[in-house]
């Protein structure tokens, strides 16, 4: 612990936005990584929903249930089903609307994830040039003197560096990995929904033939 500190002080004061960029990218990750599982996301009641759905005798069944569900596929295929009397393009239309305010849903906290891993490097070589040039500040007053002086000095500049590109690679590889995470989530969101109002419009088609 006591070394955590002394690094903490040797990095000066931008060692306090990376810290505080390491928490957030932390916390993005935790917490996306929990709410993009695919349980969460497209949740086995909805599936079994729409492999059950029959018609209008299952329709007020199928509201019931995706209100009382939290995940985005849920509001999608609810949106479907209550807007069932309409023809297949304005249906498909509908579910394009709802799925991409549904997919930004998912994407929340990916751009923060994206701007930490940015700046972090910055903030590092910021926080290295300023400790640069303190070094070659105090040698233009004292002189070189000792060379082990000069090289820890610079040394101790660096710190910023390595720390801004160990908070930045690893977000960056979760903001690589997430954002495949919601792509696929969405593409499988859409193919289901989609095939979910193909059965509707057939189901409309037998009902229509048996009238």
């Amino acid at each position: 612990m006591w070394h955590v500190f002394e690094l903490l002080r040797q990095g000066g004061w931008t060692m306090l936005p990376l810290g505080l960029c390491s928490v957030a990218a932390l916390a993005v990750t935790v917490e996306r990584a929990f709410a993009l599982r695919r349980a969460r996301v497209i949740e086995p009641q909805v599936l079994r929903l729409i492999e059950e759905y029959d018609g209008e005798p299952s329709a007020a069944a199928a509201l019931k249930t995706c209100r009382a569900l939290r995940g985005p596929f849920a509001r999608i295929v609810e949106e479907i089903v209550k807007a069932r009397g309409l023809d297949n393009f304005q249906l498909l239309e509908t579910m394009n609307s709802i799925g991409r305010r549904q997919s930004t849903g998912l994407e929340r906290g990916l751009t923060l994830l994206e701007i930490v891993s940015g700046v972090s490097p910055l903030l590092g070589l910021l926080g290295t040039v300023i400790g640069i040039v303190a070094v070659f500040g105090a040698i233009s007053i004292s002189g070189v003197g000792d060379p082990q002086v000069l090289s820890a000095g610079i040394s101790k500049a660096l710190i910023t560096t390595v720390t801004g590109l160990s908070i930045a690679i690893p977000s960056l590889a979760a903001h690589g990995l997430l954002s495949r995470r919601v792509d696929d989530l969405a593409s499988e969101m859409h193919e289901r929904a989609t095939t979910f109002i193909m059965k509707l419009h057939a189901i409309q088609q037998r009902e229509r033939g048996e009238g």
